[in-house]
């Protein structure tokens, strides 16, 4: 195990826990995985584990980590306002005989993914010196449109202390202020405990003002919005100086890069990138290096050309979706999917990037999260990426965070209350309903968390 200063300001991911409705419904629009999973039989139980497995695997090795807990699915509260009546189960039952889109929608698990969940900026950035929480509006698509009050209050349960955390409400939910969380940003800094420059990447403009766009793309739709960058930018009080918003490739959106955290990933002063990630990869690199060089630090940039790994075998493999992480002695090292270990290209391009000593990267694990894998998420999709102080680790939610005692109790959990097998058309279950509902009851207490969802309330 890595040992760790206990009073040194920390990364602390915050990983999804998978749902009990973990399912293949492809819905993600742009998403090239989800889509050709879509329909498949898909293992609730197989998935929450894995997820779990990393966790524990990253937590053995010293670093700081932490649960987010699930969202409540099916979203039973979405069928009041879409005019559904009775109780809980005649509305899923309705709802289904009406149009199982609706079912399908309500019941996605994707809030797993919680790198959509918001974004943070640390409070070593922050004017007001408190660490600052955006959820995401996600309003791209209507399955991820329903998460922002949940996460909002899941986040506002762990990060309680007003002297030291701010929580922002969510962007207006329209096209011209698509926010998709801290899947689209990176913060760039020489150490956590430094300042930092606010990488924003975004995908199109929001609000027309009569001129031509750059070439947009045209098989997807980008779902980051300049606006929304700026806006969150603004929330968080951050400057000019220390934010750069970057218009993602076209080709790689079209490609199936529907968020930069599919062709890019960041940590300290490392960017490792694929040729293809950014529209004009020069301006880019050079702004980078300009604030961040006035802020005392060095850019170290890592890209990976085409020759090396195609664009097509980046997206299949999610090299990119990886995470990035800081070692005791300041090395780093990349959490990879498996799919990247099968990949003959990715393998040997991972093993030029450890091998180079013009970068800190030192080594690279795989883990298995298939079921996430085939749902269009891998390892950095996983997670929320949280840098605070050891005054701010001790003023949030101990439930949450991740030690030995937390893995045996959540092992079980999932072992009593996850269907190992889940097809598209059990969602319209009853008693899948009250089956989620009563596990996640269950969770909020294991996390110290209180009564965070809605049907808890009533």
């Amino acid at each position: 195990m890595s040992h760790f200063d206990p009073d040194a300001t920390r990364e602390v991911n915050f990983d999804g826990l998978v749902g009990p409705t973990h399912n293949y419904s492809g819905l993600a629009h742009g998403n090239i995985a989800s889509a050709s999973h879509r329909g498949l039989v898909s293992n609730p139980r197989e998935a929450a584990l894995q997820g779990l497995a990393k966790m524990k695997a990253l937590h053995d090795a010293g670093f700081a980590q932490g649960v987010l807990p699930p969202q409540p699915r099916p979203a039973i509260e979405m069928l009041d306002r879409l005019g559904f009546t009775g109780t809980p189960s005649e509305k899923l039952t309705a709802a289904w005989a009406a149009d199982p889109a609706i079912v399908r929608a309500i019941s996605s698990a994707a809030a797993m993914w919680t790198a959509n969940a918001a974004t943070i900026t640390p409070s070593f950035d922050a004017s007001d010196r408190r660490v600052h929480f955006t959820a995401a509006n996600l309003q791209s698509s209507f399955h991820r449109a329903i998460e922002a009050p949940t996460t909002a209050a899941a986040l506002a349960a762990i990060f309680a202390d007003e002297s030291r955390f701010d929580h922002h409400p969510a962007l207006p939910a329209t096209p011209a202020f698509s926010d998709e969380g801290a899947a689209n940003h990176t913060r760039l800094c020489a150490t956590y405990d430094g300042p930092g420059v606010h990488l924003f990447v975004y995908g199109r403009d929001g609000l027309d003002r009569g001129h031509a766009e750059p070439a947009a793309s045209k098989r997807f739709t980008a779902r980051q919005t300049l606006e929304a960058s700026q806006a969150v930018a603004r929330q968080h009080g951050l400057t000019a100086a220390q934010c750069v918003f970057a218009r993602q490739s076209a080709t790689a959106i079209d490609a199936g890069v529907f968020h930069n955290d599919v062709i890019a990933v960041g940590n300290g002063p490392v960017l490792l990138y694929h040729a293809t990630a950014f529209a004009d990869e020069d301006t880019v690199l050079a702004e980078l290096r300009e604030k961040m060089g006035a802020f005392g630090a060095a850019l170290i940039p890592v890209r990976v050309n085409h020759d090396a790994v195609s664009l097509a075998d980046a997206v299949a493999t999610y090299l990119f979706n990886s995470q990035l992480l800081t070692r005791a002695d300041g090395s780093m090292i990349v959490i990879v999917p498996a799919e990247c270990e099968r990949n003959p290209a990715v393998a040997a391009e991972l093993g030029r990037i450890v091998a180079d000593p013009a970068n800190p990267i030192a080594e690279y694990r795989a883990y298995d999260v298939k079921q996430s894998m085939d749902n269009g998420g891998g390892p950095a999709c996983l997670r929320l990426r949280v840098v605070l102080s050891a005054a701010e680790r001790a003023a949030m939610n101990p439930g949450v965070l991740f030690d030995d005692a937390l893995h045996a109790k959540l092992v079980d959990w999932v072992k009593r209350h996850y269907r190992d097998r889940l097809a598209i058309d059990d969602l319209a279950d009853p008693s899948l309903l009250n089956e989620t509902r009563t596990a996640l009851d269950e969770l909020t207490g294991l996390l110290r968390l209180g009564s965070i969802y809605a049907f808890q309330q009533r």
